[in-house]
């Protein structure tokens, strides 16, 4: 094994990637861009019962829509592909006959009804049923029957599986790269099968011989496979290879903190679980993705990046941007204990990440929403707008309800906002403004406002007498940004316009 880092991301393609599964993708790409190593893809799909088309699109398009694209895999063949277990099947046969003659491993004849029975036989005894050494002499396989026995069923193609021969009694010391020393002894495990009856490899087998072949330094993966660490320092020692350092991540816990965060929390609080949109093919049924929510890929790395690291102790930095996360991230610094996902902070990430892009940029992305309804705005006008209403958006979608008033005459008034503003005397001082506004040559916001602050001081009144009803005419609300922005953007003719509709309405 090389001493040049190189990790993998290895999903099954059973239907939408989890954000906790995006977040295993960050952070082995992390690790991989500091060391300056490779970061791989492998589709993990030996389970063909679930196989779920358009999967595997999905993860790639999801690497890469999050700017964390893999170096080698699906279409991005090198010299250790395929990439896909499905299409390296044949290969893993051998390694699992390679232990059978080392004695490290054994075939096992026992059926589906056969196991039943002494699963139920130890139940009745109120024990638990392990496959292991305290019993493999009892069982039908090749460490209880004669070498000719085992032979006579081989040859008349007898099914069988092949299982890994579980050390009797040994205290083994594993290290993990963020909970540090683990012991286990190998009397509680079970001879985990490798080989199925059905020709393909279960998920240790090819896990480890892909790994030891794709020359992968360092497996970074989920808590849920902390349990299967100790099988697979066993089969390395077991193939006499080196073994590659491991680390688990915490799970990402519900908002409650209760529990793994699952789909249906999303579907429950009204936030996304999945990086992109997903159809499930079978159902027809959709769920919502981070990108199609409106979440910027800057956004949802810094907050999946923060779900079970930070920098250290003494730092308060939470804003990074994707090469800071490279050069600061360290496995030493991933807490051992879950992490609470917390939708708020999320949008606070994006509202923050919102505010970085350019207002060109958001100004297009607003354009295709205003076309979408109807409205053609060219994009220096929207620019305008844009620049006024962002800081208060978290979402594009935010602009049309922050803004909608810029394009569109309000066809109706807020009813408590109409009981405060508008007073009996209004309509003849909205119609005194309207003469103002015909007679006057100012255009500019400034100008106007001079010009309508003048005109009230003149008629000694408060400045709500006139401000709050011109508001609730122009936006239909008493909201939105400074009024003579509004005036000044949508012009005096159209003012007058919304002005009159006002006092006819709100008679």
């Amino acid at each position: 094994m090389s001493n040049h880092v190189r990790v993998r991301f290895a999903p099954s393609p059973t239907g939408p990637l989890h954000i906790g599964g995006v977040r295993t993708a960050l952070y082995n790409y992390l690790f991989a861009k500091k060391h300056q190593g490779e970061f791989i893809l492998r589709i993990e799909d030996t389970d063909q019962n679930r196989f779920v088309p358009g999967a595997e699109d999905y993860i790639i398009e999801a690497l890469n829509w999050l700017n964390i694209p893999y170096d080698e895999g699906p279409n991005k063949e090198k010299n250790v592909g395929p990439y896909r277990q499905s299409e390296r099947k044949s290969m893993y046969k051998e390694y699992a006959e390679l232990l059978v003659e080392k004695n490290k491993a054994y075939y096992a004849f026992d059926t589906a009804e056969e196991l039943a029975e002494a699963r139920a036989l130890a139940e009745s005894k109120k024990e638990t049923f392990i496959y292991n050494w305290s019993n493999r002499q009892s069982l039908k396989n090749s460490l209880s029957m004669s070498a000719h026995e085992v032979q006579q069923k081989l040859e008349a193609g007898d099914p069988y599986v092949i299982r890994f021969k579980t050390p009797e009694n040994e205290t083994l010391q594993l290290t993990d790269e963020i909970r540090g020393e683990i012991q286990v002894n190998t009397k509680v495990l079970d001879d985990k099968v490798l080989f199925k009856s059905d020709g393909m490899p279960t998920y240790h087998l090819a896990n480890i011989v892909d790994d030891y072949l794709m020359q992968i330094t360092h497996v970074i993966r989920g808590e849920e496979w902390l349990p299967s660490l100790a099988l697979h320092v066993l089969l390395y020692r077991a193939f006499g290879w080196k073994t590659p350092k491991f680390a688990h991540l915490p799970l990402i816990l519900k908002p409650t903190g209760k529990g793994k965060l699952s789909k249906r929390d999303g579907d429950k609080m009204g936030f996304p679980v999945f990086p992109l949109r997903w159809k499930d093919p079978k159902t027809g049924e959709y769920f919502n993705g981070y990108r199609e929510d409106g979440y910027l890929p800057e956004a949802v790395i810094n907050m999946l990046a923060f779900l079970g690291w930070n920098e250290g102790e003494g730092s308060e930095k939470e804003l990074y941007q994707l090469e800071e996360l490279i050069q600061t991230f360290s496995l030493a610094h991933v807490s051992k204990s879950g992490a609470k996902f917390d939708p708020d902070k999320a949008k606070w990430f994006q509202h923050h990440y919102l505010q970085e892009q350019t207002t060109e940029k958001l100004a297009e992305e607003f354009q295709k929403i205003l076309m979408q309804k109807g409205i053609q705005a060219d994009l220096p006008a929207i620019e305008i707008v844009v620049n006024e209403i962002k800081e208060r958006a978290t979402f594009v979608q935010d602009f049309w309800d922050l803004s909608h008033y810029y394009f569109k005459a309000p066809a109706e008034f807020n009813p408590k906002a109409s009981k405060k503003a508008w007073k009996q005397d209004t309509p003849v001082l909205m119609q005194e403004l309207i003469e103002l506004l015909k007679s006057t040559e100012a255009e500019k916001q400034e100008e106007l406002q001079t010009e309508i602050k003048a005109f009230i001081t003149d008629k000694g009144i408060g400045f709500g007498k006139i401000m709050q009803p011109l508001r609730l005419s122009l936006v239909g609300d008493m909201m939105g940004p400074d009024v003579f922005h509004i005036l000044a953007f949508i012009g005096k003719i159209e003012a007058i316009d919304r002005i009159q509709f006002a006092i006819q309405q709100l008679k």
